[in-house]
């Protein structure tokens, strides 16, 4: 779950983000859309959603505390709202259920009125939209970008933390860009079952964070 990070380093730092947005996570939900994009477009979505996933991570890092600061959150605000978040996410993911109106509205006439899908007229936009939530704006990763930037308590800490998020999300586009192909290919069943077990995974999760939260509010002991 999120912890303090005031005293890890570079390396420690990545690998508890690669715990929590590495590929393990994100490689499902590019195999998904990848159903409908070509190894092209595919990738382009991979180095696309990479940049902005790193982008976003650098600036919570380094405005962490003003971002806390103006909204009045902390530490058991971000568990409580990211394992909410995550939870209902991740319930979508074992019923099929797609939580963006615009796309359920797109596919209702379609084959697969359950499953995301992306579109190759327009391939940037479309799987771009799909990858928000998994991905670009993940909301357990999100949550401890922002708890581990508060927790450095200075500048180098805080540069640390958007460093390793940084490199999470390239190593997230690189997996992407080497295994496009066999991404495309995976056959649909075992991408239903993939998903519905990673949803149970990952509801579990976020079920655990919003305890954290609990926790931090005394709550629970």
């Amino acid at each position: 779950m999120i912890v303090t990070m005031e005293s890890l380093n570079l390396a420690d730092t990545f690998v508890l983000f690669l715990a929590l947005l590495g590929p393990q996570k994100v490689l499902l939900s590019f195999a998904r859309i990848g159903r409908d994009l070509d190894a092209h477009s595919l990738r382009l979505v991979a180095v696309t959603t990479a940049a902005a996933c790193a982008l976003i991570g650098a600036v919570l890092a380094l405005t962490a505390p003003w971002i806390a600061s103006f909204f009045h959150i902390g530490p058991a605000e971000l568990a409580l709202a990211s394992g909410l978040v995550f939870f209902i996410y991740a319930v979508g993911l074992v019923f099929g259920t797609h939580f963006d109106p615009a796309e359920a509205a797109a596919g209702s006439h379609g084959e697969h009125d359950d499953v995301e899908e992306a579109d190759p007229v327009h391939p940037l936009r479309s799987g771009f939209r799909a990858m928000l939530l998994p991905f670009v704006v993940s909301p357990l990763a999100v949550a401890a970008d922002l708890e581990g930037s508060l927790a450095a308590g200075n500048w180098g800490g805080r540069w640390t933390v958007a460093w390793a998020f940084a490199l999470v999300a390239l190593v997230d586009a690189g997996c992407v860009l080497a295994f496009a192909p066999a991404l495309r290919n995976m056959h649909e069943s075992l991408l239903e079952v993939l998903s519905r077990l990673l949803g149970i995974l990952l509801a579990a999760v976020g079920v655990g964070l919003f305890l954290d939260g609990l926790v931090v509010l005394d709550v629970l002991h």
